[in-house]
């Protein structure tokens, strides 16, 4: 199973999933947690334009195929702007399980703990999604959640996207 979470900077991804990985570890004890910006600082010399995350998507997708293919479950924390890697990922991962983490525009910007928007806004930097690079909403997420707060705390997020799994794990 491969549980992928999508969202701007700043929606939770990476809160949300450490949390159900260590949430799911205790019945998956084969799962990993994939981080988009871990693994861009792993791999390297990948820009940030939308060249360079067409690169690491497709490295995710193909990592998340090979970890799939033994039987390793992933939790997967990444922008993942380019559908067609979404739909490539629902033809060739099993139990591919996408999660939309729907967090308004205003509060990933005053969240902002890396800088990256504001740094965006003044025009002291570019390639930021969401402001000079599209970010895409998934066509068909299997579960949208809100984690500006509305829709409770990152681990009740964690208990929901659980209780939606289409794979039965200990709840």
């Amino acid at each position: 199973m491969v549980i992928w979470l999508i969202g701007l900077s700043g929606a939770g991804k990476t809160t949300i999933g450490t949390r159900l990985a260590a949430r799911l570890r205790a019945d998956l004890p084969n799962l990993v947690y994939l981080d988009g910006d871990l693994l861009r600082e792993v791999w390297g010399g990948v820009s940030h334009d939308v060249a360079g995350r067409e690169v690491n998507a497709e490295r995710l997708s193909k990592l998340c195929l090979m970890l799939d293919r033994q039987n390793i479950h992933v939790v997967a924390a990444v922008l993942s702007i380019f559908p067609h890697w979404q739909q490539w990922n629902r033809r060739h991962l099993s139990h591919y399980f996408e999660v939309f983490l729907d967090v308004p525009m205003e509060v990933v910007v005053a969240r902002d703990t890396k800088g990256l928007y504001r740094s965006a806004i003044d025009g002291e930097t570019s390639d930021v999604v969401g402001v000079d690079i599209p970010f895409p909403e998934p066509a068909a997420p299997d579960l949208v959640l809100d984690s500006s707060g509305r829709d409770g705390t990152p681990d009740d997020l964690v208990e929901r996207i659980v209780a939606a799994l289409p794979v039965p794990v200990a709840r």
